[in-house]
């Protein structure tokens, strides 16, 4: 499964039962924490997350809202027992927080606790099955949106050629990765007509929080889901750009231009009680586009 739950989608100040922004992407061996407001915890206990897939946590930014969460999750880790490494990708300043915060209360951790410090837009980690790249966005202060973009292998085994030609299953990793087969008698077998080419691997992009800006296109371009912040609706166009913030005909050009399989929106300012009009206007720009609502897991198609 390849899918990320929103926990947070409002803006600054929680308001009208909205939280602060944090959401999980669920990968098959793992998940990664996005963001991490204020509540997070109790969002992840009350939408019955397992915290111990939790490998990762990436943070776009040091605005409160996207991780005044971590030092209170990271406590409750350790008071819980956690034995998995974790690790923390975020702006440079934020492991002297976390250090400090750790420090001063004396707190001992029962796990590995590891930073990746960005500095630029770029590949940052990674994994067997997953690569993750970042892209700095126009905010009030330094900030990154994250592409998360699957690894897979490169073919796929033809299980009834396979087993019509007896080939053992300790080549079945080599097929995968493209290469003939060769058996004890020195006779090739070539890998196209063992395998089939396996589908692309998905990607899914967080764009953080930013003002409208065209420089993140190609970041983000072809991804199959995106998520755009969406602070005002367009009448307040003028206020979005002044505060770094988006609206919803501006996070739909985004997607447009970018030509991505699917939007959401979210990071709705706590001005608004009511979010249909952020999808009507979204949509009337980017028809495929759903509001981020909390506790929802969205498939990434």
């Amino acid at each position: 499964m390849f899918a990320v739950t929103i926990l947070g989608n409002n803006s600054a100040v929680p308001a009208f039962d909205r939280h602060p922004t944090s959401q999980v992407l669920t990968m098959a061996a793992r998940s990664f924490l996005i963001d991490c407001g204020e509540g997070t915890q109790i969002q992840l206990i009350h939408y019955k997350v397992r915290r111990s897939r939790i490998s990762h946590i990436f943070i776009s930014h040091l605005h409160g809202d996207h991780y005044f969460g971590l030092i209170g999750l990271i406590n409750s880790f350790a008071l819980l027992g956690r034995q998995q490494d974790l690790t923390i990708v975020a702006p440079e300043p934020l492991q002297q927080i976390i250090e400090m915060q750790l420090r001063v209360a004396d707190t001992r951790l029962c796990f590995n606790l590891y930073f990746i410090t960005i500095k630029e837009s770029g590949p940052l980690l990674k994994l067997d099955d997953v690569e993750v790249s970042c892209f700095r966005t126009d905010h009030r202060i330094e900030c990154y949106g994250f592409v998360f973009k699957e690894v897979r292998n490169p073919r796929r085994l033809d299980i009834d050629k396979v087993k019509a030609n007896n080939i053992p299953v300790t080549a079945y990793n080599s097929l995968q990765s493209g290469k003939d087969y060769i058996d004890d008698q020195g006779v090739i077998i070539k890998n196209e007509e063992l395998t089939i080419a396996a589908p692309k691997g998905k990607a899914y992009a967080f764009c953080a929080d930013t003002r409208y800006d065209e420089n993140i296109v190609d970041h983000i371009r072809h991804a199959d889901m995106i998520y755009h912040e969406t602070t005002y609706h367009e009448a307040l166009a003028e206020i979005a750009t002044a505060r770094f913030h988006s609206t919803t005909r501006q996070a739909g050009k985004i997607a447009q231009l970018a030509s991505v399989k699917k939007l959401l929106i979210g990071h709705f300012s706590s001005k608004y009680d009511r979010l249909e009009e952020f999808e009507t206007e979204t949509r009337e720009v980017f028809a495929n586009t759903d509001l981020a609502l909390e506790g929802v897991s969205y498939l990434i198609p």
